[in-house]
């Protein structure tokens, strides 16, 4: 009679240590999953952030160059007067501090 009574409780406490353990893992899982979908919608959020930059970056580029002064043409090397070769030449011996 005192083995009966030894085995089945020993069967009730293995069957509460597996019905606490599956709670437990229940409870992390759970958890787990929540932080996941967050961070996935975390992440959506900052792609979208990413493209909507993007888009104000193009305009504010076209902004710019619709408001930018129409350039001068460059004066060529041939119109350049002799006297500034000259002075390339020397600045280029003075060492730079």
């Amino acid at each position: 009679m005192v083995d009966l009574m030894n085995s089945g409780m020993l069967n009730l406490a293995s069957l509460a240590v597996s019905l606490l353990v599956l709670v437990i893992g229940l409870v992390l899982w759970f958890f787990v999953n929540r932080a996941s979908s967050r961070a996935n919608e975390q992440i959506e959020l900052l792609e979208a952030l990413l493209d909507q930059q993007k888009r104000q970056n193009a305009l504010l580029r076209r902004l710019c160059e619709a408001n930018e002064p129409e350039k001068q043409e460059p004066v060529k090397s041939a119109e350049l007067p002799q006297t500034q070769e000259g002075d390339d030449d020397f600045i280029r011996l003075v060492a730079e501090r």
